[in-house]
Formats: C-alpha cells, structure tokens, sequence
C-alpha cells in the first residue's frame, strides 16, 4: 500500500502543485512574521542591554496618556550628586533627552525621518555603552554647536558646517552641525541631535538645573540590584523610578513590542486568509481526485485493502504534500522576512540580514500550520476514499458528490445559520460596545461557517439566475456551461467558497469603512467651525511659538489652542476613571458647535471648572456643581467643579472617555508643560478665508510640522486614516483572490480530465475549439460571480452589523459603497476568465480521437 500510495502521490504530482501552493503562501506569512520579529526584538534586546546604564533615575511616570502630549518629565539635575554619595557609585550623569523635537534645515524641511519615528535631542556623552561614536568633526563645546547622526546627514545631505533650528519648548535656537556620529549598533530609525551637556538641559528644558534622568555606573564588584538598594536609600525618597540596565532593556522591549506585534498580527491575518481559502483548494483537490479514482480504488479493496488501509493512503498523500508545501513555504518565509528586514532599513531601521534570527518555534509553527491543516482539509476525502466498495472497480462509477442528498447539509447549515443570525441581532440591538463587539465576532465566525455548509444548496437557485442569460446570448454552449456548473452543487459550492471568503471580509469592511468616513464628515460638519485647523501631520504637539505665529498674521481674528493632559478623575460612585482631557482657550463656541445638556461653553471653561459627557456622567452619579477630585500628571492634584454637561454624540465630544474637558488656564495651572496640539483659526471681519489661507501658510514655513487645513482637508485626512486599514484589507483580499484563483484552476483542470470522454464526444459532433474554450470559460464566470453574489451578500451583513457596533461610539451613519460592490463583481467575472484560461486551453488542445477512448 505504501508503494501504490507513492506512485499515485507522484502520478498526481502536477494536480496537487496548485494546492501546495496555498500551503506554502500560508506557512511563508507564519514563518515570515516569526523570523522577523524574533529578529527584531533580538536586535533591539542587544541594543537596550549594551546602552541601558547599570541603574537609571527618572520622574516617576504616574499617569500615561493616550495621545501625545509635549510634556517632558524631569529630575533635578543636582540630584546627581546626591546618588554619587551612594555606597558602590562609580560614576553618574544628568542625562538630557527629548523626543519628538522638530529640527530644519536652511531650506526650511525638516530633517527627521521619513517613517514617523520621532527626532530625539540630548546631551552628548562619551561612555563605554555610547551606542555611537564620532566619525568626522568634534564634539559640541558651548551653545550654538551640534552633532548629527551620520544616517540623517546623508538622507538629508547635511554636511558638517552647516545650519539646522531647532524647535523645542522653551523656544527655537539655531546651531551649527560640528560633527557626524555614526550608530555602533543597529540604528532605530529615529534622527538624533546632540548637544553640549552644559546647555542641553537650558535649551530642551528651559533650565539647566533640570535633566531627564540620571545615569548611573556600577563600580566594580557591584550587582545593578545591589546598586539599585544603595541609590534608593541615598535618595530617601519614593518619588522616582529606579531601573536597572535589566529593567530598562525589558521596558523598552515592551514599547518596542506594540510596534512588532501590528506586524506580526497583519501577516498572521495574511496567513489565517490563505489557511482559510487553502483548506477549500485542499478538500476540492482531493474530493476530485478521489472521484477520478473510483475505479482504482475499487481495484485496491477488490484486491483486499481494507477501509483503514485505503484512508491511510489518501492521508499519507496529505502528509507528503503538506511536508512538501511546508518546506518550501519555510523556505519562502525566510525569503520574506528577508525583504521586511531591507524594507525596514529604507525607512531607517537599520537591521542586518546576516544576524537573522530563526528560532526552533519557526520550523514547528510551520510544519503544524502546513501539514496540520492539510491533513485536516483531506480527512472527511480519505473518509469518503475508504467508503469506495469494491464492486466499483466493476463499473464505471458515478463521480463522488453527484445527485447525493444535501440533507445533513442543510440541516447542519441551517441550524448554524439560525444561532449566527441570532448573533448578529443582537449585536444590532446591544446597548454595550462590548458584548455588541462580541456577538458581531460570534455571528461572524457562524455565517461564515454556515454559509460555507450551506453553500451547495445556494448553488442551483443562484446560478440558475446568474446563468439564466447564457443560452439566450451564448445558444448551446451557454446552456452547457450553467449545466457543468450546476452538475455538481458541492464541487461548484467548494470552488466558491474560497473567492466567497475574502470578498465576504471586503464587503464587511468596505462598509464598516464607508460609514466611519460618513460618521466622521457629519462630526466634523456638525462640531467644526472654524475657518482653518493647524495641526501637525501624525497629531503630535508643537511648540507655543506656532501659536504666537498664526496670531501675528495679518487676517486672523480669532485663534483657540487645544492641549491634551492624561487625567485621573474620582468619581461619586467611587471609582477612578483615568482617561484623557482636553483644554480650550476662550471662543470655543466660535470654533466649536457643543450642545449641552446642562450649563455652557462660559462655565466649562471658568477656572476651577470642567465639562463632562452628559451620558457619563449619569453613569456615575455626577451632576452639575459636583466637586470631582482630578490628578494631573507630576502627582499635581486639584478639586474641580462640574461646570457643564455636554448632550453630545460620543463620537463628536471633547477629549475621550467621559468627553472632560476645561478652560486653557485651568490645564496650564495644574499642568504646566505641555505643548498645543491643535489651533482652531478664524479670519478676522474683512478677511476672507481664501485670502488668509497663503498668509498662514507663509507665516507657517518656517515649521513644517504643521499644516493649515480647512474641512475639505480635515475629512480628507481622516479618509486617509480609515484608509490605511481599507487597503490592509484589499491586500487580504488580493491574497485571498490569487488562492481562489488557483482553486478555479484546479477545479476546472481536474473537471476537464474528468470530462475527457464527454469533451472528445462533443468535439466529435461538432463542438469548435473556440466553442469549447468559451464554455469552460462561461462555466468559471458563473462559479466566480456565484462566490462574489455569495460574499458581498454576507459581508454586507457584516457592514451593517459593524456600524451599529460603532453606532455605539457615536459613528452613526450608515454608508454601503455601491461603486465598490459594483466593481468587486465585475472584477470577479474578470477573474472567472482569468482562471479558464490554461483549462480551456488544454481542452481544445485534445485529440479527439484519443479523448472518446480514454477511461
């Protein structure tokens, strides 16, 4: 048996290449994606330990904001000599470094990355950790010098001697560059400036008395635990966060690891999509194979193979293609990996190819992605192989599947269509964001499963319609094409179903998507009004001179700052909610429409006052005149009242959960050192709008951080966020639609040596060769457009279902892009023909003769 078993995997070698191949693209993405983020936190892990100092002194970070806010916080510079004083201190520094700083060039363009990673400045020291060392110039002495990271100078062709400002918080200073420093290790991707240690803290912080942390060094003999117990004790205080190198490098790991794991989590998504879509190839490959070899079979047990012998064979067949498929998908996995690794490094993340990173989990994740899912997808195949009788090697056996009863079928889909249906009700009809997202993913997961099931019951009623035309403009070929499809309602449902998955997600998407853009057009028609919003490209903060600037230009009337602050609220019902707040200064109502439920913009921004979402506050039993306490980041802390209640959508309030938000100066008196995050700007009486546009723009030169927008250009940007996950799910779809391509394919292939005798007759009585081409053709059309019928149908289902999810964060417009449903059809008739094309190829290209005598 293990002979026959061999020689019928070989014999059938090109049949089953078109299903290796979606094993491969599945194990390529879970290989990929492991291999490039184990590389990557390798690579970081060595990083962080070689620089990280033995024990690290900073502000104790007591409250984390979700956006961004500008503040930096600091340590006493001066608290260096008390840790010198500690027993086991070698030696220790008043670091200084700061993020997101802007930094020009004389052309007016900064000089930071292209990739949104963030400019850094500091101080420059020299110490046996320094992750740089200086290549060409000195190093800053005095205010007005600067070193710049060599990767930044040559993408920027800065060259020593020439100018850059830098933007900060205190205010703009210009330097001159004096030196290159080139990264020792793997450069992260961000730009660096380094500055005199002795200015540093005076031009990033606005005192030289101030630093970001103290670094310090371990004399010899000392354990960083041990170093980390003497500098607490010599410090006698709680109020800072104490690190050791250890500590430091796991910390940093953890932020880096957000970034891996979006990574990670898109190309497993590409390889749940091809496992998904594979198993559909897989189970038609075999199913077909395995009609066509009733006969052989039949021969096999007649011979006295018994049942368990014959299931055997047809899985060890699996096996040998899923070892097969697995190998070269690891193959192709290091492939990938290899080009995010080059793909990094064109955006600055300088990882090396040659300290690749394969570990031993890699090769078992990808032998049990392929081998496990196509021993699975061919089980209920080598079921069906070992039920074959031995009478059937004494006929010409009908093929497996056809005119069989689809009771169970129906019963089974049916029962699972019913409880998924329930699902996505009431997900519809949840009150709760949570359970409503949960319910949507149980409904999801169930339709799906139930359609798939049900799809061969689908296939007569639908394709009757989708093919009713076929004979009235294609005569008997027509006819004959919607007959082949309609012959064997499992085969056609299987083939299907593998293009239905990926549209079904797009349809899903596109919907969700096209509702968030409406939702968010009707926030920002509703809630906008001011003439321009100045703000920077990715949201971060810029420094107060941006503001000084727009109000100094000829035109402007009325300009309103925004500041955001994390936030720690006490509530009446006793619990602290942490969250993020926003800041306003006077003349919100003339940026802003706010409805409130109680009070007004007056009270909201009055000292000592706050607004709150209506719909929360009910929640918590706060009212009007409640007098909240309110931490601010540094452990400042103040006891706010509640001036205003806001009666507004969530998706249209002010800052973010419970929609808190208070006057400018209440922010800038508990919380001092933040930046802007947005100007909201009216053209002064006499101005017109399209008049003050070029001033602002032309004031604004000078940072290039920020942009003027009106609210054409606002939608747009939002448009453009919700589109970065569109187009992650048109790349899905791509994927899914090259692997039911390749199903098509198989499926027309194998139906065409199945039908060799059946096409040899018809070419025998007259049948063209171009006839025949256009049948086959037909044939694979209908079977596409079945599976986009069936897919958009439920991704459209999926769509309403998820805005109601979003309904409940306020996004309630509801918007189903016909253009894009319209085009994904007409494409998937395109793709029908596409996947004829070398089936029908090789149909016409039969002997005829040949063709009426084969078996």
């Amino acid at each position: 048996m293990l002979r026959a078993t061999l020689r019928s995997f070989l014999a059938h070698k090109g049949r089953l290449a078109l299903s290796a191949l979606a094993v491969v693209l599945s194990v390529a993405f879970v290989a990929g994606s492991l291999i490039f983020s184990d590389t990557v936190s390798r690579t970081f892990d060595r990083l962080f330990a070689s620089t990280a100092a033995d024990v690290t002194v900073e502000a104790k970070q007591d409250l984390r904001s979700p956006v961004p806010t500008g503040a930096v916080q600091t340590v006493p510079a001066a608290l260096r000599d008390r840790v010198l004083k500690a027993r086991g201190v070698a030696a220790a520094r008043a670091d200084v470094s700061v993020r997101n700083i802007v930094v020009v060039d004389r052309h007016q363009t900064s000089v930071g990355p292209p990739n949104g990673a963030p400019t850094l400045a500091g101080s420059w020291y020299v110490t046996r950790r320094s992750p740089v060392r200086l290549t060409s110039g000195h190093a800053p002495h005095g205010a007005g010098e600067a070193l710049l990271d060599a990767d930044t100078a040559a993408r920027k062709h800065v060259r020593i001697g020439d100018p850059l400002t830098v933007q900060a918080r205190p205010g703009t200073f210009r330097v001159r560059v004096v030196g290159i420093a080139a990264f020792t290790t793997t450069n992260p991707g961000s730009a660096r400036v380094w500055l005199d240690p002795a200015v540093a803290g005076r031009e990033l912080l606005g005192s030289a008395a101030r630093a970001t942390s103290i670094s310090v060094d371990a004399a010899p003999g000392v354990s960083d635990a041990q170093l980390k117990r003497r500098v607490r004790a010599a410090l006698g205080t709680s109020a800072y966060d104490l690190r050791t190198a250890g500590e430091q490098a796991k910390s940093a790991a953890a932020d880096l690891g957000t970034f891996l794991d979006v990574i990670k989590y898109v190309m497993l998504g590409f390889a749940g999509i091809a496992v998904l879509v594979g198993v559909f190839l897989i189970v038609n490959t075999f199913s077909m194979l395995i009609a066509q070899r009733t006969r052989e079979l039949g021969l096999l047990r007649a011979l006295g193979a018994d049942r368990r012998q014959v299931r055997r064979s047809v899985l060890t067949e699996a096996l040998l293609l899923g070892v097969a498929g697995s190998t070269l998908g690891l193959a192709a996995g290091i492939g990938l990996a290899l080009g995010l690794i080059r793909l990094m490094g064109a955006f600055g993340m300088n990882l090396k190819a040659t300290e690749m990173v394969i570990g031993w989990g890699t090769p078992v994740a990808a032998y049990a992605v392929g081998v496990g899912v196509t021993f699975v997808a061919a089980y209920l195949p080598a079921r069906r192989a070992a039920a074959v009788s031995p009478m059937a090697a004494l006929a010409d056996a009908e093929v497996a599947g056809v005119g069989k009863p689809l009771k169970a079928r129906a019963i089974a889909g049916g029962v699972v269509g019913v409880a998924g249906a329930a699902a996505l009700a009431g997900c519809a009809a949840a009150s709760k964001t949570a359970p409503a997202a949960a319910l949507l993913g149980l409904g999801v997961v169930l339709t799906l499963i139930a359609t798939v099931v049900a799809g061969p019951l689908l296939v007569r009623p639908v394709i009757r319609v989708l093919g009713g035309a076929f004979p009235a403009l294609f005569g008997s070929v027509g006819r004959m094409s919607q007959r082949n499809a309609l012959r064997n309602p499992r085969r056609t449902g299987a083939t299907a179903a593998a293009l239905m998955v990926g549209l079904a997600l797009v349809g899903g998407m596109s919907v969700a998507s096209a509702s968030m853009s409406a939702s968010f057009d009707r926030r920002i028609d509703r809630t906008l009004g001011a003439d321009f919003t100045v703000q920077n490209a990715n949201f971060t903060p810029f420094t107060p001179e941006v503001a000084r600037t727009v109000a100094a230009t000829r035109g402007v009337g009325l300009v309103v700052r925004q500041r955001i602050t994390p936030v720690a609220v006490g509530l009446p019902d006793g619990r602290r909610v942490q969250t993020a707040a926003a800041g306003y200064g006077p003349g919100l109502d003339e940026v802003a429409h706010i409805t409130y439920a109680r009070g007004g913009s007056a009270a909201a921004l009055a000292a000592g006052h706050l607004a709150m979402d209506a719909g929360f506050a009910a929640d918590h039993g706060v009212r009007t005149g409640s007098v909240l306490p309110v931490e601010f980041p540094g452990g400042h802390r103040a006891r706010l009242t509640v001036g205003a209640l806001t009666d507004m959508d969530t998706g249209e309030g002010f800052g973010t959960q419970g929609g808190i938000f208070f006057g400018l100066a209440t922010l800038e008196r508990y919380a001092p050192d933040g930046q802007d995050s947005a100007l909201y700007v009216n053209a002064a009486d006499g101005t017109g709008a399209k008049e003050l546009r070029p001033r602002l723009e032309r004031a604004l030169r000078p940072y290039p951080q920020v942009q003027v927008r009106d609210q054409g250009d606002y939608k747009k940007l939002v448009h453009d966020q919700i589109a970065v996950l569109l187009y992650l799910v048109y790349a899905l779809l791509g994927l899914a639609i090259v692997i039911a391509v390749l199903g098509v394919v198989n499926t027309l292939a194998l139906s065409v040596v199945e039908r060799t005798r059946e096409i040899g007759l018809l070419r025998a009585i007259g049948l063209g060769r171009r006839q025949l081409r256009r049948m086959i053709r037909l044939e694979s059309v209908v079977i596409a457009v079945f599976g986009a019928v069936l897919g958009l149908g439920l991704g459209l289902v999926w769509g309403v279902c998820a805005q109601r999810v979003l309904a409940l964060r306020g996004l309630t417009a509801l918007a189903i892009p016909w253009g894009t449903i319209v085009a994904v059809v007409i494409g998937s008739a395109v793709v029908g023909i596409v996947a004829a094309l070398l089936p029908a190829l090789r149909a016409s290209r039969m002997n005829v003769l040949a063709a009426i005598a084969h078996e």
